[in-house]
């Protein structure tokens, strides 16, 4: 176990949080506006958080500007939305086209996909570039699959794996650094997976139940998760260009994007426990210790949690970017609108319940740090 850390001051856990959902936030609302400005759509208000106004500023194109008093979140109002949520105007209901035009229920269906869509993409595109960053700066490991260790009471030696092997694939999915091994293994303790292995130019297949491992941080949070028990002899650090920086980010935020994927599944199936859902007072607190850690850790941190933000608001939940998606791919089918009830009905369901799993998840946070 790593030595612990003394765990970060109240006064830098709230800077660290806030200087990373802050700016993730911003960028955010500016997809959505960047991409209601190209596609013709006013937008009235752009908040960065939700409730009483500090300042304002209103531009050119009668956009106004605000910060509100509570910062965890933010929103674009956009012509024809009859509030935050971008809930449709009733009273436009039955509107001419000419009436309609530069709002948002006046735009073509792809541009309303679009501009819902472009949310998540700009924190998807963020992580991206974090990620392409460090590997632009500090290289990217490149460690061929070939078992050089073991862990004690490792698994996967139990199976009968020995040293030289190279490992071919798990569960049929080709493996080529040892990199990969990670998202295939991390998530599946006690499960048995297939690993086909090259030993000395023969095709072996063995199955290795993964190992259930605990173990503290630098912080001593606790932390579960699935391990084979191996490792390389050497890792190697290769240098790349910026089309390959970008290259590997992507890869990098798909992988990580389909491990939170995997990860939610896993909760809603039972799989794994609620308690692993973690709300705003554990994301500030590992804020603040990745902060104390230094910048690359910290920064690290933002790119995750920039996967996050978008993926849970491409969830088709009614209020979330995924809900609105999820109503165009409606209207897209029916080839018109749903009604002006329904979507008002949908809208309820949806913040209602983001408001009991907010509640929920930030309760089961407490809980677990103070209890």
């Amino acid at each position: 176990m790593p030595d612990l850390i003394q765990s970060p001051s109240i006064l830098l856990t709230l800077f660290a949080f806030l200087l990373m959902i802050g700016p993730l936030i911003v960028i955010h609302e500016l997809g959505h506006y960047w991409a209601g400005r190209l596609c013709g759509v006013r937008a009235l208000a752009f908040s960065v958080g939700f409730g009483k106004e500090l300042w304002h500023r209103i531009d050119k194109r009668g956009t106004r500007w605000r910060i509100a008093a509570f910062p965890l979140g933010g929103y674009v109002q956009f012509a024809g939305d009859a509030d935050a949520s971008s809930r449709p105007d009733p009273a436009l209901e039955g509107a001419s086209q000419d009436q309609l035009k530069g709002t948002l229920p006046g735009a073509k269906l792809w541009q309303k996909m679009f501009i819902s869509f472009a949310g998540p993409l700009a924190n998807l595109v963020v992580a991206v570039l974090i990620y392409a960053g460090f590997a632009l700066a500090l290289g990217v490991p490149q460690t061929a699959p070939i078992v050089g260790r073991f862990a004690e009471n490792s698994a996967a030696q139990a199976a009968g794996m020995q040293l030289g092997d190279r490992i071919v694939s798990i569960d049929g999915t080709h493996i080529d650094d040892f990199a990969d091994i990670v998202p295939r293994v991390i998530l599946y303790p006690d499960r048995t997976v297939e690993i086909e292995l090259d030993r000395a130019g023969r095709t072996l297949l063995i199955p290795v139940k993964i190992a259930r491992f605990e173990d503290k941080d630098e912080f001593g949070n606790k932390q579960e998760r699935g391990l084979l028990g191996v490792g390389p002899e050497t890792t190697e650090v290769a240098r790349i260009g910026p089309l390959g920086a970008i290259g590997y980010g992507v890869r990098a935020s798909y992988e990580r994007l389909k491990m939170t994927g995997v990860g939610l599944g896993q909760i809603v199936t039972g799989e794994r426990s609620v308690g692993d859902l973690s709300g705003l007072p554990r994301t500030a607190k590992a804020s603040g210790e990745r902060l104390t850690l230094g910048w690359l850790p910290f920064i690290d941190l933002i790119a995750f949690f920039s996967i996050n933000l978008a993926f849970i608001n491409l969830l088709p939940i009614p209020t979330l970017d995924g809900g609105h998606l999820a109503m165009y791919a409606a209207e897209a089918v029916r080839r018109k609108p749903l009604d002006i009830r329904s979507q008002e009905w949908a809208f309820r369901i949806g913040l209602g319940f983001v408001l009991a799993l907010a509640v929920f998840v930030n309760m089961n946070d407490l809980i677990q740090m103070f209890l």
